[in-house]
Order: structure tokens, then C-alpha cells, then sequence
């Protein structure tokens, strides 16, 4: 992805792009003009944001397009083991889970990832290789993302030189809170820069904002601006580590925010929320909130992901449900 601001000419001044005469074009790289930039972006109507996005999860869908959704929401799923008593056998079961969902039916899809911490990539591309699913790793000092900028860029060379085919790097909430943009906006241009190893396709870059402790949908509306305009691939609500986590609110913020992004740009960034999605119903939620605000070229694992771990299960079973007629138990399904 072609940054909008590139890190070579924003200190030569205007960088013109796609989106010629939009108010970017014209950023210089300096903490001034970002900030001049992003509190210039529109601001959140909080009640309509969260009226629209209650509204939307009320919607109810038919049992064709029902079975539509769960196999699309499953294809979406980075499956998630971010602990730290994972293992090699962990990640590797994993991984099998990964590839075959519903051992009992092969028309269920895989999922798109599996996301583990950086040391165990190697683990996971090996017991993942021919499948065309992703290994995701998070990095940057994950959860937290407090160390020197010169830890978290080890830390992605490592995640990429394992085979992560994917990088989930958090942001430093303290320097966006603190209004220092060009700080978060130069560490994510030199991880991204990072992600391009030599001899290999470059890992794609997920950017966490970790929005629970951006606290606004402001916040989170500039945090994705600056994340998009760094060069991302896709933005992400959170680590999973925190309450609240992934909230339709924002997730709708955050999808107005490539949409408005993609008008102005031409490029399309993906979203993915993580964290406290659970159940099918989340996730169908989650669906009907993208196609009516993105539209339905983003119902791809390509643009969309769900950050989960439980989720995989309900899912599952609610498609147990449909194809059966009647609910499994939960030991129909593997404890992840």
C-alpha cells in the first residue's frame, strides 16, 4: 500500500495523490499540520453513532442468508490464542482447527488466520503451510506497546522473519493521547517498512488502536486517520486485553473511516474488530453493520476480520443447528 503521506516527501511538503485536492493532500510532516488535520476531521455524533449502531443490531436475517452469514463470519475469524502458557502443541492444535472448523463436515470453510504471539509464527506457518490461511502475530510490545521503538521494530523482524504473514502492532496510546501524532504516525511507517523483508511477499500491517483507552469516538475517528494515512492495511479496534473492547459504535466510526478514506483516496483499508465478540449474533451484528455502512465488497476476509477465540465455537454450533435441525452440546466442537 502506497502511504498517502509518504515518510520521504512530507517534510518537501504536499505529496498529491489520488485524492487530489482533499484536505491531506496538502499535510507536511510535522505534529502541527497532523494535528491541524485530524481535529479537523468532522466530529462523532455520539448519540446518533450509538442510535445507528443499536438499530442496525436489531436486524433480523432469514435462515438462507442466516446460513450465508456463518459461513461468511467463520471465513473471517483470526482465530486467537494470545497467552502465556501457549505452546508449540497449542498453536499447532490451533491450527488444525484452523483448517478443518467441523471435523465432521468439509463444507464449512476454514478461517482466515490464526494470530499468536511473534516466537510461535514459526510454529504456526509450519502447521498452516498449503493451506492459504494467514499467520498473524502481534507485535510492537503487545499488549501495551510500552518499549523503545528499537524493541517493537525487533520484535516485528522477528514475528516476519518467523513467516508471519500478518502483523497486528499496537499503537502508543500515551503519545496519540499526549497529541504527539508524528510519533505514532513515524513508528507505524517504520514498522510497516519492517514488514518488507527481502525474498518474500511483504506481511500485511494491522493496526491496533486499542480504542477503550482512547476513550472517544473522536479519538478513535482521528487514531484510524492517522493509522490509514501511515500506511495500514487494516485498522483494529483493540488487543482483547481491555474492557471495552470491540463495541459496534465504534466499529461504525471506524468503518465510516475507510469509507471516507477509500472516497478520498482510492485506497481500500480493511477492519477488524477484536475482543468480546462471542456469540453468532455478535457476529451477525457485525456483518449487517459493514454491508450497510461499507457496503458488501468489504463482506471479505480480504477487508473484514473478527479478533476471536470463543466466537469459533458458537458459530459452529449454530451451523450444527442449521444443518441438523436440532443445538449439539458444547463437546461437539473442541475447546480451544
Amino acid at each position: 500500500m502506497t502511504h498517502v503521506l509518504d515518510p520521504g516527501t512530507l517534510a518537501a511538503g504536499a505529496r498529491p495523490g489520488p485524492g487530489s485536492g482533499t484536505a491531506f493532500d496538502d499535510v507536511t510532516r510535522s505534529d502541527a499540520t497532523l494535528r491541524a488535520f485530524l481535529h479537523g476531521l468532522p466530529g462523532v455524533d455520539q448519540v446518533g453513532a450509538e442510535q445507528r449502531a443499536a438499530t442496525l443490531g436489531t436486524r433480523s436475517i432469514k435462515t438462507t442468508a442466516k446460513a450465508w452469514a456463518i459461513d461468511t463470519a467463520i471465513s473471517m475469524v483470526d482465530l486467537t490464542t494470545l497467552e502465556g502458557a501457549d505452546t508449540p502443541g497449542r498453536v499447532r492444535s490451533l491450527a488444525a482447527k484452523a483448517r478443518r472448523p467441523d471435523p465432521t463436515d468439509a463444507s464449512c470453510p476454514p478461517v482466515a488466520a490464526v494470530c499468536v504471539y511473534g516466537d510461535l509464527a514459526g510454529v504456526a506457518k509450519e502447521a498452516l503451510a498449503g493451506t492459504g490461511i494467514k499467520v498473524a502475530a502481534v507485535a510492537t510490545a503487545f499488549p501495551s506497546g510500552r518499549a523503545s521503538r528499537a524493541v517493537k521494530l525487533a520484535d516485528v523482524r522477528d514475528a516476519v522473519a518467523g513467516g508471519a504473514d500478518e502483523i497486528d502492532m499496537v499503537i502508543d496510546r500515551g503519545a496519540f493521547l499526549a497529541g504527539r501524532y508524528l510519533d505514532v504516525f513515524e513508528e507505524i511507517v517504520a514498522v510497516k517498512e519492517e514488514c518488507s523483508a527481502p525474498g518474500r511477499t511483504p506481511a500485511h500491517l494491522k493496526v491496533i488502536l486499542e480504542t477503550g483507552e482512547l476513550v472517544t469516538y473522536d479519538n478513535a475517528r482521528r487514531a484510524s486517520w492517522l493509522a490509514m494515512l501511515a500506511g495500514a492495511d487494516f485498522i483494529k479496534t483493540s488487543t482483547g486485553k481491555i474492557s471495552p473492547a470491540a463495541t459496534l459504535p465504534v466499529c461504525l466510526v471506524m468503518l465510516e473511516a475507510v469509507r471516507d478514506f477509500r472516497a478520498a483516496t482510492g485506497t481500500q483499508v480493511g477492519v477488524k474488530p477484536a475482543g468480546g465478540i462471542r456469540t453468532t449474533k455478535d457476529a451477525v451484528k457485525h456483518l449487517v453493520l459493514v454491508n450497510e455502512t461499507v457496503g458488501a465488497d468489504w463482506l471479505s476476509p480480504d477487508r473484514f476480520r473478527l479478533g476471536a477465540s470463543g466466537l469459533l465455537n458458537d458459530l459452529l454450533l449454530q451451523r450444527q443447528k442449521l444443518r441438523t435441525g436440532h443445538y449439539s452440546g458444547p463437546d461437539h466442537v473442541s475447546v480451544d
